[in-house]
């Protein structure tokens, strides 16, 4: 019988290890590329996802107020550094599969399914390319606590797919937008080539996963004929618990479809109640 593309899809949320995980997510966006390019595609079916994805028994889950501070100008700083990125990677993997299986009710184009399986196969190399840097430096994903709220965006919208698609790629995902870079000058600064050139792979790839949600959102605001800024204001503030913070990469979110008038309006509002 062959396996459903939500089915392929609950089978990675439902796999703890991370080197498993992204190699068996690796072999289901290949097989559903393939029978694509066939002209064959799987069947997209139903399951139902785990309310939170399977997850190692290390790292340990700390709140964010018991997260120790990093220090990028060391050594063990950029060790910390990159096992953050590494947790986001692996939490981004899941995000990508869980979207997958969880909205299988809204009818999709089939390129909504072609998007977000490419970028969780993108998302699996960047989690082995950020493990190969912590091998590499005497380390490895696990070694380190991890911050326990990543999934939390997941919960929040499990029953709102647009409200998903503005959490996840528009605003954490293009938060990486904006940090990224900076992270690559720390690696380049230390001489560390390998993570720089790690870094710069998921900074140009990253791009297009926000573009995906930017489509998608746009998409399901046109087909319900409702203001697509207005819905994300309203959405974000609903859904998104942290702050928007600047500096914005204005250029790169410009590049993934996101104006300046969908997010600077909500930091404008971040500062007028923090200094409040």
């Amino acid at each position: 019988m062959t396996a459903t593309l939500a089915q392929m899809a609950v089978e990675v949320l439902t796999t703890a290890d991370g080197r498993a995980k992204t190699a068996l997510g690796r072999r289901h966006a290949a097989a559903w590329r393939a029978a694509r390019a066939a002209g064959t595609p799987l069947p997209l079916g139903q399951a139902q996802p785990p309310a939170r994805p399977a997850r190692p028994a290390a790292p340990a889950l700390l709140a964010p107020r018991d997260m120790p501070r990093r220090r990028p100008g060391t050594a063990t700083g950029r060790i910390a550094l990159l096992h953050a990125v590494a947790h986001i990677e692996l939490n981004a993997v899941d995000l990508h599969w869980d979207i997958i299986a969880r909205f299988t009710d809204t009818k999709m184009p089939m390129g909504f399914y072609d998007d977000w399986v490419k970028a969780a196969d993108e998302e699996a190399r960047h989690f082995n390319l950020i493990c190969d840097c912590l091998d590499a430096l005497g380390s490895h994903y696990g070694a380190l606590p991890a911050h326990a709220g990543m999934w939390r965006a997941a919960e929040d919208t499990a029953g709102d797919l647009l409200g998903r698609l503005a959490v996840v790629p528009m605003v954490l995902e293009a938060r990486g937008l904006d940090v990224t870079p900076g992270m690559i000058e720390i690696f380049r600064k230390a001489g560390d080539t390998q993570a720089q050139e790690a870094l710069s792979v998921i900074y140009a790839e990253e791009v297009a996963h926000v573009a995906y949600g930017s489509k998608w959102f746009h998409f399901l605001c046109g087909r319900q004929d409702i203001d697509p800024k207005d819905v994300f204001h309203n959405l974000l503030r609903r859904y998104f618990h942290g702050a928007l913070k600047p500096p914005f990469n204005e250029e790169k979110r410009a590049e993934a479809g996101i104006p300046p008038d969908f997010y600077w309006p909500l930091a404008d509002q971040t500062a007028q109640r923090t200094r409040g």
